[in-house]
């Protein structure tokens, strides 16, 4: 007979029992209504089946799962619907991104239920690495309209690589500053698309600041505030290769993933195939066997030539006879092109009211900018045998590609910069606190008393001269040679790098 005392004991046990059984009924839901401890669906439950352990379906529950499909479905919802309003040349690209953002969120489902395995993970981001690989493919080749457009989207996919962050020592920034460093790059091109598309289409605009907003500070800040420090793995979860997570896309499935860009040139033609002989072997083994067995003949092999005589010799023929001249056809002469290059029409006009654009002048001396203010810049580009004055005080002057070219210009605030040019000249009347000379052989600055304190700084350049004015104004100018060599001496364990100094007598 069972004692009082362990009989109730038992009762409690079985009363704690039922309590607990019916709090997981009311959390789950997926105990019947008729269970009890007694009930012989306890041996059911004692030892979950093997299917279900292996198929673990994640909870879509987890608060940055769903502020992650938020920020998709409201920010990237923008790019989305500009893209459809534009059409397939725009909606293809984006579809592109659309499935790198399914991935990722794949990836991040991987975090909670998973233990961190490097192979594993390199797995799990083959489709992301397969799409920044398709992306940057597109942008190869013949440049077509969209090419700012697709150079935006195959540079701002390496952004989601943050997911594979898993340590200082792994190459990459922390998440949310890689976020905003691949974005900047890709912002390069996202710029061009606004500035070309401002006055064209407001689609497209709309398309490109939508896209800055998903990034940053969309992205950027949704991953400082849930992995600033990188992604939370599991370290008793399961292997990465075992997990089946059931990632329910936020859109639907992508008909077209890639633009359809008729502009892009054709792939190479197929080699041709190598001549088959009636065997069915390559006829350049055969071809190659009776050159041999020819040659092999020994002396005979010389029979079929004729003997070239003295009189046949071209030096020794009187009548000129099969010597090519310029003037018979036989040889065109080639037009030796100039050194210049004209890449386009000439151009001298104010560029969105903040860039004074100087290109492809020849020969013209008179060439004025009067009306120009310190917020306005000069880019002067492609202009040989010519002269350019700059009335007025700008922010910025650039001489690129210039051949013998003069530029005369009163005041700058930031810098003048001279860069791939050959025998320029440049005056400044004002002040310029910088002077920069950039792979330039042969430029002569020509600096006013007020602008004596420039800083002058070359590079990769030759025959750079500086004319300053001697005590008055009226005096001529000296002329001062900057040093083209340099002697590095190493001493106190660093380099001491001093002008070569050329004495006469």
């Amino acid at each position: 007979m069972i004692p009082v005392t362990k009989m109730e004991s038992v009762t409690a046990l079985l009363g704690r029992l039922e309590t607990a059984v019916s709090t997981l009924e009311n959390k789950l839901g997926s105990v019947p209504s008729n269970f009890s401890p007694s009930s012989s669906s306890s041996a059911q439950l004692s030892r979950p089946s093997s299917s279900v352990s292996q198929n673990i379906s994640p909870s879509f529950d987890d608060s940055k799962i769903l502020e992650y499909d938020a920020l998709v479905q409201t920010s990237f919802g923008r790019v989305l619907a500009a893209a459809e309003k534009i059409g397939d040349r725009v909606l293809a690209p984006t579809n592109l991104l659309r499935e790198a953002l399914a991935v990722e969120k794949s990836v991040m489902l991987h975090f909670s239920k998973c233990k961190p395995n490097i192979e594993g993970l390199n797995k799990l981001i083959q489709p992301l690495s397969e799409l920044i690989t398709k992306a940057s493919a597109f942008t190869e080749g013949r440049r077509s309209d969209t090419y700012n457009l697709l150079k935006t989207i195959a540079e701002c996919l390496p952004a989601l690589l943050w997911v594979v962050y898993t340590g200082k020592d792994c190459g990459l920034s922390l998440p949310a500053v890689h976020v905003e460093e691949i974005w900047q790059s890709a912002e390069f091109f996202n710029n061009k698309v606004l500035v070309e598309y401002k006055t064209k289409d407001s689609n497209y605009v709309e398309w490109a600041k939508a896209l800055k907003e998903f990034f940053v500070p969309g992205l950027r800040d949704y991953v400082r505030k849930n992995y600033s420090v990188g992604p939370t793995w599991n370290p008793t979860g399961v292997d990465v290769t075992e997990f089946k997570a059931n990632n329910s896309s936020f859109f639907p499935a992508s008909p077209n993933a890639l633009p359809q860009d008729t502009s892009l040139p054709p792939p190479p033609p197929p080699p041709r195939s190598l001549p088959v002989s009636a065997d069915g072997r390559g006829g350049l083994k055969a071809s190659t066997s009776a050159v041999f067995q020819k040659i092999n003949k020994g002396e005979s092999v010389t029979a079929g030539l004729r003997k070239v005589t003295a009189d046949m010799k071209t030096k020794n023929r009187l009548d000129g006879q099969g010597v090519a001249t310029v003037g018979s056809g036989s040889i065109k002469p080639r037009s030796r092109g100039s050194a210049f290059s004209k890449e386009g029409p000439p151009k001298l006009e104010l560029q969105m009211g903040r860039r004074w654009a100087v290109e492809n002048q020849i020969g013209k001396k008179n060439l004025t900018i009067d009306e120009c203010n310190s917020k306005q810049s000069v880019y002067i580009f492609g202009c040989k045998d010519s002269v350019v004055q700059v009335q007025g005080k700008v922010n910025n002057i650039s001489i690129d590609k210039c051949t013998k070219t003069g530029v005369v210009f009163m005041d700058v605030v930031a810098a003048c910069e001279i860069v791939n040019c050959n025998g320029v000249e440049v005056q400044c009347q004002g002040t310029v606190p910088t002077i920069s000379v950039d792979n330039t052989a042969g430029c002569h600055l020509y600096l006013s008393r007020s602008s004596m304190g420039a800083s002058i700084t070359t590079a990769k350049s030759s025959e750079v001269n500086v004319l300053v004015p001697d005590g008055t104004d009226n005096s001529d100018m000296l002329e001062h040679a900057l040093p083209e060599q340099f002697i590095h001496t190493y001493k106190d364990g660093q380099f001491i790098t001093c002008p070569v100094l050329h004495s006469v007598g």
